[in-house]
Order: C-alpha cells, then sequence, then structure tokens
C-alpha cells in the first residue's frame, strides 16, 4: 500500500523539482569611466543546463563596446537520465497501481505477474540509485560553473584592477537539493518494496515449503523424537499393566497348573492306597525222596489287607 500510495507521488516530486527548475545570477561591473559600467548583467540557465549554451553580454569598459561570454559545463546527461528515471517509474507505478487494485487474479495468476514486478523493482531501486548519484555531482558541478565569482573571472574588464566587479544576486539551489533529496528518498522506497515483491513470487513460496533447517535445529528435532519415541514405549509398558483382563487370566493359567499338581498328588495317594494283598509264607519244608508224609507243620499263609 505505501508503495501504491508513495511512489508516484515522490517521482512527481523528483522530476518536477529537476525538470521544473530554472535560475539566474546577477553581476555588476563598475568601469573607471563610470558612464561604461554595466551593473546589471543577469545570466539566466535551466534544465536540462548545458551552459556551454548560456551567454551573456558584458561591457568592456571600453567606450560602448561589449563581448559574448559563454559559460562552461553540460551537466544534461545527468540531469535527463535523472528526470527520465522519475518519469518512468512514475508510470509504471501507475501501472502496478492499476493492476494491484482490479487485476489482482490474473497477476497472481501462473507467477508471470509477481517475477515480472519483482525484476522490475529491483531494476528501478539499482536506477534510482545511479541516477540520484549522477545528478549529485552534476549538481554539484552546475553550482560551481554559476557560481558568480567564478563568472566574474570570465569577463575582461573585471581583470584590469581599474574596474570593480562584484555580484548582485547569487541563484537559488533549495529547488534542486529537494530534487536530490527526493531522488535518495525513491530509492529507499524502491529497495524497500523489493522485499514485499519477493514474498508474493514462486521462490519464496518454494522457499517457505521447503525451509533449511540449521544443525541445531535439526539436533532439537532429533532429541524431540527419541523423547517421543521413549514416551511411547513408556505407554506401551504401562498399557500391559492397566490390562486387569490379562493379568487374570495368567493368574487362573497359574491356579489351573496348582490344580492339576493336586490332581496328581491326589492320583498318587490313591495308587498308594490301592496296593494289591502281600502273602508272607513260612520257611519252606524240604521233603526228601525217602519220606512221603511231611514232617512238622503245615505251611500258613497269611493275608494282609493293607
Amino acid at each position: 500500500m505505501c508503495m501504491v500510495i508513495f511512489a508516484p507521488i515522490f517521482a512527481v516530486c523528483a522530476f518536477a523539482t529537476c525538470g521544473g527548475y530554472s535560475g539566474h545570477l546577477r553581476v555588476r561591473v563598475e568601469c573607471l569611466d563610470k558612464s561604461q559600467s554595466n551593473l546589471s548583467i543577469t545570466v539566466n540557465f535551466a534544465y536540462p543546463f548545458r551552459l556551454q549554451q548560456v551567454y551573456f553580454k558584458p561591457t568592456l569598459c571600453e567606450g560602448n563596446r561589449q563581448e559574448t561570454i559563454f559559460m562552461v559545463g553540460d551537466y544534461s546527461s545527468s540531469a535527463q537520465f535523472f528526470v527520465t528515471v522519475a518519469v518512468v517509474a512514475f508510470l509504471y507505478s501507475l501501472l502496478a497501481t492499476v493492476v494491484y487494485i482490479y487485476y489482482q487474479n490474473k497477476y497472481r495468476e501462473g507467477n508471470r505477474g509477481p517475477l515480472v514486478d519483482f525484476v522490475v523493482t529491483v531494476l528501478f531501486a539499482f536506477m534510482w540509485l545511479v541516477s540520484s548519484c549522477a545528478w549529485a555531482k552534476a549538481l554539484s558541478d552546475v553550482k560551481s560553473a554559476t557560481d558568480p565569482t567564478q563568472v566574474l573571472l570570465l569577463i575582461s574588464a573585471c581583470r584590469r584592477p581599474a574596474n570593480r566587479c562584484s555580484a548582485s544576486h547569487h541563484p537559488v539551489w533549495s529547488e534542486l537539493n529537494t530534487s536530490v533529496a527526493f531522488g535518495f528518498v525513491n530509492f529507499i522506497l524502491w529497495a524497500g518494496n523489493i522485499w514485499f515483491v519477493f514474498k508474493e513470487t514462486g521462490w519464496y513460496k518454494t522457499g517457505q515449503r521447503y525451509p533449511m533447517r540449521s544443525a541445531s535445529e535439526r539436533r532439537a528435532n532429533g532429541m524431540s523424537q527419541r523423547l517421543c519415541s521413549q514416551n511411547s514405549f513408556d505407554q506401551s509398558g504401562d498399557s500391559f499393566y492397566q490390562h486387569p483382563y490379562r493379568q487374570a487370566s495368567f493368574d487362573l493359567s497359574r491356579e489351573s497348573f496348582g490344580q492339576q499338581h493336586y490332581s496328581q498328588g491326589s492320583f498318587n495317594q490313591s495308587m498308594g492306597s490301592l496296593r494289591l494283598p502281600q502273602t508272607s509264607l513260612g520257611q519252606p519244608i524240604i521233603i526228601s525222596q525217602g519220606d512221603v508224609t511231611p514232617k512238622g507243620p503245615n505251611p500258613i499263609i497269611f493275608v494282609n489287607d493293607i
């Protein structure tokens, strides 16, 4: 918004204060013969400051004779370059304002509009810097060339000690000084607008989509991932202890295993109680071949009911 409002205004102020300038200086020559003196010699100059084309006719203090003196210097290139940049920047800022307001959708379509705007903005910022520096140097030279003391050195009558020469009016430079100031203000304005135009381009959006991370950010990200994985492991361990069904089933399985041991022990006890009856026989009786009837008592069989 600042670009839309202030860029045309500052551009107009820059080329108006430079291109519309016209100044003059006035000197006086007092000859030894007062009747031959010229007390008001006016020198007019204006944009584009081709001073070699500016001339004036002072007296020679020799009767009614005069001489034609041309000033020195041609500073039109720097002044015209500065004004041209200001005019073109003014026209482009007006065009950009119309596009921003009425053709915003077409401006953003295909990323071509922001890229063109970015390149042109960088170019104008550079041109404002170059033209302002060149015009500031040219203005300094114009001030030196139009200094009344330097102009008096060009007059032949002023080189004679008998004659007296002086300046009666100096040029006013406030308008041209303002033009230089507006030139650098326009440079600051266009250079500051580079960032805002760059944010509308696809280069900035691509950088935002895939940002470059520093080493400290990568270490912080890795540490956060390790903490996240550790927390997930702790949660999984807590979830194991938070399932009562699993613990109860495990306890039931242990109880059933104990019951199986109990049943096996009872079976062993029952097997021990169901032993077969044992018989105890007395000592065997040896019968010889000659004895038909056995000697001694008959064998006794004992049955133990255990």
